[in-house]
């Protein structure tokens, strides 16, 4: 007798439309998936994940106003969260395992691979790429606590939008599109830019992305 597959029921969180478009190609070649739900910001994740009532939520670790974090700890009790970023560093792993995702994958996983872990998350297994698991276990038995990060007297001088601007700016957005997204116009993007040039002692915007990029600000 064939046994019939429940439906996962996922929501995608991310700040790049373009991948999430690919994901969501990617997850509807799954007969056992359906997306029902996307966002780009946290404050937008936050009410759409609460009123879809998702099983499983993809989610970008690092995005404007708090990230992942924030997404978890604004959304009610219930879907099982699966981190998906860009970035392998510990800090980042254990921050939202600590704010209570189920797993973390980064975003070199591939098609099939991404959809085994949601199935597995939404089982009740935590899921992570290869070696990210050794943080989460170093972290809570105690024997490789991540350190805590030096102090940066350039990022710790930015105000937080112009540090939302950094990572657009980082990120690759133009001054519109970052205005567009912000919901404020040109003009401030600009001023916030020139603020964040000044205060990092940057003289351009490449020197600036690769400043921000040696820090993990993306």
């Amino acid at each position: 007798m064939n046994e019939e597959r429940l439906v996962v029921r996922v929501f995608l969180v991310d700040d790049h439309a373009v991948f999430r478009s690919g994901v969501r190609a990617e997850l509807s070649r799954e007969t056992d998936m359906e997306v029902v739900g996307e966002a780009g910001g946290v404050a937008e994740a936050v009410a759409g994940i609460n009123a879809a009532k998702p099983d499983v939520v993809l989610l970008d670790v690092h995005m404007p106003a708090g990230g992942g974090v924030a997404v978890l700890n604004g959304i009610d009790s219930g879907p099982v969260c699966l981190a998906l970023s860009v970035s392998d560093a510990a800090e980042d792993v254990i921050a939202v395992i600590r704010a209570g995702a189920r797993g973390y994958v980064t975003k070199t996983i591939s098609g099939a691979e991404l959809a085994d872990g949601i199935r597995r998350v939404a089982g009740g297994d935590a899921v992570f790429s290869p070696r990210l698991a050794g943080f989460v276990l170093d972290s809570f038995t105690g024997k490789s606590p991540v350190p805590e990060p030096p102090l940066d007297p350039e990022l710790d001088s930015l105000t937080p939008r112009e540090l939302e601007v950094l990572r657009l700016l980082a990120r690759g957005y133009t001054y519109r599109e970052i205005a567009e997204k912000l919901f404020i116009s040109v003009k401030t993007v600009e001023t916030h830019a020139s603020n964040v040039l000044r205060k990092t002692q940057q003289s351009n915007r490449n020197a600036l992305t690769r400043w921000a990029h040696r820090r993990r600000i993306d």
